[in-house]
């Protein structure tokens, strides 16, 4: 190999809990879940799927492909579709997405997120599949903003939650400190 990561920063959290995840997860739910005018709908990014992808490449040990399964079941319900196709989507993507962990994090957050918009692309592409099987309906070229969007938001989102863990670290680092 020709290039080798660096291993001066850290490439994937540690120490985080679940319930730290599922809160994420949670908050990325109701970004999804604000109401929205018909014409900003496309533009706004599957927060969800962004945070799925972020703890499948951060956290690989930590399976994700159970709770992309339950944050898909809830989006299905939300969004009044064919039950199981975001939850299909959505575990796909948590599983590319930590199986490819390493080479995604080789590269800084802006390259990242090429990766991100050919995964975020790719689970629109099942989603509208799965669409066009049961409803027969083309919702337009512009249903793939939202990829564009995501990946956009992507070198953004990454420190977000990277200081997030710093700033959790830092205060369960020394806990007896103060007297």
């Amino acid at each position: 190999m020709i290039f080798s990561p660096s291993t001066s920063r850290p490439h994937t959290a540690r120490n985080v809990s679940a319930l730290y995840v599922i809160f994420t997860l949670f908050l990325a739910l109701l970004l999804n879940l604000l109401p929205g005018t018909s014409g900003n709908v496309y533009w706004r990014p599957d927060f969800v799927l962004l945070v799925i992808l972020y703890w499948s490449i951060y956290l690989p040990r930590m399976s994700m492909m159970g709770l992309a399964w339950a944050m898909g079941l809830f989006m299905d319900l939300a969004h009044g579709v064919l039950l199981g196709q975001h939850a299909f989507a959505y575990t796909l993507a948590a599983y590319v997405a930590a199986r490819y962990h390493r080479r995604i994090l080789f590269f800084p957050s802006w390259q990242q997120a090429l990766y991100i918009f050919v995964l975020l692309l790719g689970v629109q592409t099942v989603i509208l599949a799965l669409r066009l099987i049961t409803l027969g309906v083309f919702p337009g070229w512009g249903y793939f903003v939202q990829s564009l969007s995501g990946a956009l938001l992507w070198p953004l989102l990454t420190p977000i939650l990277q200081s997030t863990l710093r700033f959790r670290r830092g205060r369960d680092k020394f806990p007896s400190s103060q007297k």
